[in-house]
């Protein structure tokens, strides 16, 4: 069975009216399949109230579905027994890093996971000194949370959850609130930690030059999943992603309107070394 296999998948929740009587029912993800191999980095976009961030919850199990069945290394979420395993296998970590993040120093914020877990005093301190290292924050690991940028509490929440050592992680909208560097660098990270540890990621994003590198891309609109396949192949779809309300990367947006001038450019260019290197062979 895959990582993460989704068959059929339903959230629903209930709408109530200013008097909290239940006056009826609102379906979040409608009927999705997925499925997504060990190791493998897949990104899912859409716009905002597209399902994609209920869709990370189900994963997780913070949510369980109404109808459905999403399996994580092979279990039920719903069946409250393996809720354990399952947020063993699948760490997650959130949009806001201060919603994370308990700690008052670094590397007892990073430790505290692996603690709950009963891991070993000797093997916790082996793998905050691991994780803060795979994160590149090993020499704050004696700070405060408090006094770091937003990019560097990041970091430290992704590290929190590499250290519980999850065959998983999933990442949700996690460089909302940064800037165009903090988002850099935290998407550097997850491309580092994925190389070094093989852990399957899944990226919940709006920001469409994270996902050029990943495996697989989804996009979700009104809970269900409408386009799929590899960023070429969904990038080289311009017309399409307007429809669901997405952008492109800027540089595949530069090479459409350039194509449309006539210019014979490959759709679905992603970097800016390739554009350049397709002009160059129009000479």
């Amino acid at each position: 069975m895959d990582m993460i296999q989704a068959e059929k998948l339903i959230y629903e929740y209930a709408k109530h009216d200013e008097e909290g009587n239940i006056i009826g029912m609102n379906r979040a993800i409608d009927e999705v399949d997925l499925q997504v191999s060990q190791g493998e980095f897949v990104a899912i976009l859409g716009h905002n109230g597209s399902g994609k961030s209920t869709l990370a919850k189900q994963i997780n199990a913070i949510l369980v579905p109404t109808g459905g069945t999403m399996w994580v290394n092979g279990k039920d979420t719903k069946d409250s027994k393996e809720l354990w395993n399952v947020r063993q296998s699948a760490g997650m970590v959130f949009q806001n890093p201060d919603n994370q993040i308990i700690g008052t120093v670094v590397e007892e914020d990073v430790g505290f996971g692996p603690e709950n877990l009963g891991v070993p005093t000797e093997e916790i301190w082996k793998r905050v000194e691991d994780s803060l290292k795979a994160v590149g924050m090993i020499e704050y690991r004696t700070n405060s949370p408090n006094k770091l940028s937003g990019g560097q509490k990041q970091r430290v929440a992704i590290a929190g959850v590499v250290a519980m050592a999850p065959q998983c992680i999933v990442l949700d909208e996690p460089t909302a609130m940064l800037d165009p560097n903090g988002r850099k660098d935290v998407i550097h990270t997850i491309q580092e930690l994925r190389k070094r540890k093989q852990v399957t990621v899944i990226l919940i994003t709006h920001y469409m030059e994270e996902v050029v590198d990943a495996d697989q891309v989804y996009v979700m609109d009104s809970g269900r999943i409408v386009m799929s396949g590899t960023p070429r192949e969904v990038f080289s779809q311009v017309e399409e992603l307007k429809k669901y309300r997405m952008d492109v990367p800027q540089v595949t947006m530069l090479a459409e309107e350039l194509r449309k001038r006539g210019l014979k450019i490959p759709r679905g260019i992603l970097r800016t070394e390739e554009l350049v290197e397709a002009l160059c062979r129009l000479n």
